[in-house]
């Protein structure tokens, strides 16, 4: 069963990543994550840590809130 605020982030962090027009791939490099775990994160099928999200937040280059509060 798929956690409905780990549905939202994860289309969150898709939409920032495609609007930076970035692949699962390079968020996945900059992010030191596998491409596998980006797409599971952005499907809202993973439950990953906090540092993840400020991880992914980096290679985004935005804040975490931007993330969370993420109008799309």
């Amino acid at each position: 069963m798929q956690d409905e605020l780990l549905f939202k982030l994860g289309q969150s962090i898709r939409y920032l990543r495609l609007k930076k027009g970035m692949s699962q791939e390079e968020l996945g490099f900059k992010s030191e994550l596998s491409t596998n775990s980006v797409s599971a994160i952005e499907r809202g099928a993973y439950n990953f840590k906090i540092k993840t999200l400020y991880k992914i937040a980096s290679a985004l280059q935005t804040e975490v809130m931007d993330i969370i509060n993420c109008k799309f």
